[in-house]
């Protein structure tokens, strides 16, 4: 029923705050009309003003809202489909794909095409700028010698390894001031590769290639001042199933100073892979400051590529 005025009226009434309320004749249960507004309480008010009729008004709650669940697509996705997207993500025609793998943590580890080393970086340098020109002070700094760098080496295992004096090359009877004392640096660390994501039958059948690469600055220290040392460990972490070393010499005729690559791929190297041991050594100097080999840009990367035969 419609009631002459009976909005403006309710509204004045109420202050102009009333969202959801009903008017109904006094001693009855019969609704008679209905207004919408904003609700201010739960109480029941009573006013006149409808002819000689006695009304009250009812403040109803305001109407509720059904929150929209929008439901992820990938929480409905079955086992097969998970499988199917892991296929198409990497490409891997022809790799061995069974069933009783979890192919939903497969995809989301991403194990194929990424860096599988722990801070590749923990110098704080980029391969994409030059290496920095060592510092000279003017005086030299005081205290005890350093064998290693500044850096955050978290993921790493690091050792040191304090040389002997190298005085090979000094005649016989010569006066020498100082000798520089210099020292190898050594990070290592150990890659899990089906913790990372890989499954048996495609590290045992379908040997993806493994990529290392490396990248060390030319610091002129010496003639050998880098070396890289890579395993391909069976799931005893000991058995060797293949390994690559690198041991570079350096031109100390010409001076440069640029990062130097060091890169190697294993493939056709077996089944019983289950880790990755990483290790490369940088050769430091100490005469008066620290001078130190600095690297940049260590990876592992499985690549879902077949290993050639």
């Amino acid at each position: 029923m419609d009631f002459e005025g009976s909005s403006q009226k309710v509204d004045r009434v109420l202050g102009g705050h009333v969202l959801g309320f009903r008017t109904e004749p006094m001693n009855s249960n019969r609704a008679t009309g209905w207004c919408y507004g904003e609700v201010v309480s739960g109480e029941t008010r009573e006013f006149n003003g409808w002819g000689s009729s006695c009304i009250k008004v009812l403040e109803l709650p305001a109407p509720r809202r059904t929150a929209q669940h929008h439901t992820d697509p990938s929480r409905t996705m079955s086992a097969a489909q998970w499988k199917q997207k892991c296929e198409a993500e990497w490409g891997l025609r022809g790799a061995p794909m069974p069933d009783d793998v979890d192919w939903k943590s497969v995809y989301e580890a991403k194990p194929l095409g990424r860096n599988l080393l722990k801070n590749p970086s923990p110098l704080g340098f980029s391969k994409d700028s030059p290496p920095p020109e060592p510092e000279l002070p003017d005086v030299p700094p005081s205290g005890p010698p350093r064998f290693q760098p500044d850096g955050d080496f978290a993921g790493w295992t690091t050792s040191t390894e304090v040389l002997p004096y190298d005085t090979s090359g000094i005649p016989e009877g010569a006066v020498v001031c100082g000798l520089p004392r210099h020292s190898w640096f050594t990070l290592e660390q150990l890659v899990d590769l089906k913790a990372e994501g890989l499954w048996d039958e495609l590290l045992d059948t379908f040997l993806p290639e493994i990529v290392i690469q490396d990248w060390y600055e030319e610091s002129q220290l010496h003639e050998f001042i880098y070396q890289l040392h890579v395993k391909l460990l069976a799931a005893d972490k000991i058995t060797v199933i293949s390994e690559h070393t690198a041991a570079p010499t350096e031109d100390l005729s010409v001076y440069s100073h640029n990062w130097k690559e060091v890169s190697h791929v294993f493939s056709s190297y077996g089944p019983g892979v289950r880790y990755v041991h990483f290790q490369h050594k940088l050769k430091n100097s100490f005469l008066n400051d620290f001078f130190p080999t600095l690297f940049t840009g260590s990876s592992v990367i499985v690549k879902p590529v077949k290993s050639s035969s």
